[in-house]
């Protein structure tokens, strides 16, 4: 039996001008960079303003048309939709030019090497004598699998299906590990290990291979140290210096020399060189914003790069009002203009909503930063951590009327340069507690004097957690000893044994 029941339902959704707000939000600056450059490559009506020496940036607003005439309303493409273009300035489109946004460069942050780290490799391979090309292939395919670090990602047996894949070569493992072999000679030192002993021993071989001019006690900490990787790399990791002193039967000064030498050895070859084995360009840190002080005020500008001037066409504008002219003259256009003036008004709502977007995002991160600055006045004005107040994501949101993902999205990936150095927003997000005096502090407070008494610490017995523990009560820091251990984890510092020296 048919019939007709009515039902109330809640549905949310998301408008798509809020999607690409949070999309643009998040990113940082080289991201939204590439980003408007994708916007301006795949709508032809959205155009960046280069400014002229001696000339305005801004457009001239449009003159005033005639607009008036009879709404036929038959026609696709009505009055209404032309005014909705027409009457709008494209000047109003463009950036806020009266926004602080000075341009900023910070040394090296917009230069990268132009030779990567995979050219490099191979020009050195290039010099060397292999004896085929086949050899040459392997070489190829052992380069492109190393990682960022300088490390062999794949196994030889990987490798070699690799090859027969590729290139319908059936290549013996021992064939390759000979190639391996050339391939660990090139510069750095350490360079295609296979794991953290491996490369030791590469950079030890190195030292001793090319060390003719080595003073003779330098010379014996070598071979000692060579040994002790090779030998006892366990004991070695695992810090058992006096089980070293037993068996390889040295005294205390030749074991800590020797282990001096492995120290400053590098466990990452590769890293800090322009690009990884892919050929990816190194990259660094370019500030959102820069915060300077003048006469006791903060002065906070956004990069430029963060606040690019962009508008809409004129051409496509003026394309749009001829339509208009002849729709308003024949009544109506054919179906070849109706696709045109379509084209037109959909990547004009879309360059719209982007330049709007963009505006957007500028308008949030200075809110959000403003309110950081106000929250952390203190901590901006003396760069002490001592001075840095506990805030929560939740504390901006307030004070921004914004939701805390908003927050979220502008802390994550966005630094600021102050006077004191360059430092991403996240850092200035803490918990807080309060000490035996009262006073309410900031865990990265904590989290410094940890590192203070762990600096200070004698390494021959260093402390372990509990007298972390102890010792951060007596500075006032009463805390649990499994939130010291917390703490320490996230600086970076190992447990007590792994911190002892000799």
């Amino acid at each position: 039996m048919l019939g007709q029941n009515t039902n109330l339902s809640q549905n949310q959704s998301v408008h798509p001008r809020q999607i690409q707000l949070m999309q643009l939000l998040q990113l940082p600056v080289m991201e939204l960079e590439q980003r408007i450059k994708e916007e301006l490559e795949s709508n032809p009506t959205l155009e960046e303003v280069r400014s002229v020496e001696g000339e305005p940036t801004e457009s001239e607003p449009q003159e005033d048309r005639d607009l008036a005439g009879p709404d036929d309303r038959n026609s696709e493409y009505d009055d209404d939709y032309f005014q909705q273009y027409l009457e709008d300035d494209p000047g109003s489109y463009q950036q806020n030019a009266g926004a602080d946004t000075d341009d900023y460069a910070a040394p090296g942050s917009y230069t990268a090497d132009e030779t990567t780290f995979f050219e490099h490799l191979m020009d050195q391979l290039m010099s060397l004598e292999l004896e085929s090309h086949q050899e040459i292939l392997i070489a190829k395919q052992i380069i492109g699998n190393l990682n960022d670090d300088g490390y062999l990602q794949r196994t030889l047996s990987a490798i070699a299906d690799d090859l027969l894949i590729n290139y319908h070569l059936d290549i013996r493992k021992s064939e390759i590990e000979k190639v391996l072999r050339i391939v660990q000679t090139l510069e750095p030192p350490g360079l295609a290990a296979r794991d953290l002993r491996e490369c030791l021993l590469l950079q030890l071989d190195s030292k001793i291979e090319n060390g003719e001019d080595l003073d003779i006690m330098v010379y014996a900490d070598l071979i000692l140290a060579q040994t002790i990787i090779k030998e006892h790399f366990e004991l070695f990791t695992k810090k058992h210096y006096t089980k070293l002193l037993e068996r390889l039967e040295v005294d205390e000064d030749e074991l800590k020399d020797a282990l001096g030498e492995i120290l400053r050895l590098n466990p990452k070859p590769a890293s800090g060189l322009s690009g990884a084995a892919g050929g990816r360009a190194a990259q660094t840190v370019v500030p959102d914003f820069i915060l300077s002080t003048i006469d006791g005020k903060f002065r906070l500008q956004l990069t430029a790069r963060n606040a690019p001037d962009l508008k809409i066409n004129d051409h496509y504008q003026e394309m749009l009002a001829d339509y208009r002219k002849k729709q308003k003259a024949a009544g109506k256009l054919s179906k070849a203009q109706k696709q045109a003036a379509g084209f037109i008004r959909q990547n004009i709502d879309s360059a719209t909503w982007f330049i709007e977007a963009i505006q957007q995002r500028q308008q949030t991160l200075f809110s959000v930063m403003h309110a950081i600055l106000r929250y952390q006045d203190g901590y901006f004005r003396s760069g002490d951590v001592a001075n840095l107040r506990p805030m929560i994501l939740k504390d901006i949101a307030e004070v921004t009327e914004l939701d805390i993902s908003t927050i979220s999205r502008v802390a994550n990936s966005k630094f600021i340069q102050t006077d004191f150095g360059t430092f991403g927003l996240r850092e200035f997000f803490s918990e807080g507690m309060t000490n035996q005096e009262g006073e309410e502090v900031s865990t990265t407070q904590i989290k410094k004097v940890l590192g203070e008494i762990i600096a200070q610490e004698d390494k021959r017995k260093p402390l372990a957690d509990g007298k972390l523990q102890k010792a951060l009560a007596e500075a006032g820091y009463d805390i649990a000893r499994r939130t010291v251990a917390k703490y320490r984890e996230q600086l970076g510092l190992p447990v007590a044994r792994l911190r002892k020296e000799l």
